[in-house]
């Protein structure tokens, strides 16, 4: 990846470790269930998907999950889902974890409203016509207990608060498109 598709690209490099999912997959298109029904998507049903990860660095204080299509048509891609100050003795998220009231999610665990300005997950909805897109689904390791992001802040804000804080990160690249019409 150039830094031109790489959303990471510019911060800085960090290991790796290991995070899975029953739902999606490296490189594969989404599920209908991780499309967007707020957004009008045929089958799409806005659930999170199940993420379970190991290997993380000894230090890690607390978890991160992001979702960020890197394609949207804008110039600052488009944040689907932001999850932090999950606690360290973490290591799975349910399928429908992001729901609108966060029933999946661990105490402790804030959610921040995602582009759409909801505070959950909504699921991919990439214009008609524009090509596959790109959802980075990762997994932040963080080195603090809790960033200090207030509940409503931004998912960007978010991210450059743990810039600093970023032990390693796992990442499951899925795809969506939806054909012209």
């Amino acid at each position: 990846m150039t830094a031109d598709n790489n959303p990471f690209a510019r911060l800085p490099q960090v290991p790796g470790f290991e995070v899975t999912s029953t739902a999606v997959a490296h490189k594969k298109p989404l599920p209908p269930a991780q499309h967007s029904g707020v957004f009008g998507v045929p089958g799409g049903q806005d659930i999170s998907p199940d993420l379970t990860w190991s290997g993380a660095p000894e230090g890690t204080k607390s978890f991160a999950v992001t979702v960020f299509d890197a394609d949207a048509p804008s110039m600052s891609g488009f944040w689907h889902w932001a999850v932090f100050n999950i606690p360290a003795t973490v290591t799975a998220l349910p399928a429908g974890a992001g729901d609108a009231a966060g029933s999946g999610l661990p105490q402790g665990a804030t959610q921040l409203p995602n582009d759409a300005r909801l505070p959950q997950y909504i699921g991919a909805a990439p214009p008609a016509g524009h090509g596959e897109h790109r959802y980075f689904i990762t997994v932040h390791a963080l080195d603090v207990e809790d960033l200090g992001v207030p509940s409503d802040g931004t998912p960007a804000y978010l991210t450059f608060t743990m810039a600093s804080h970023t032990l390693a990160r796992a990442t499951i690249v899925a795809t969506a498109e939806t054909p012209a019409t």
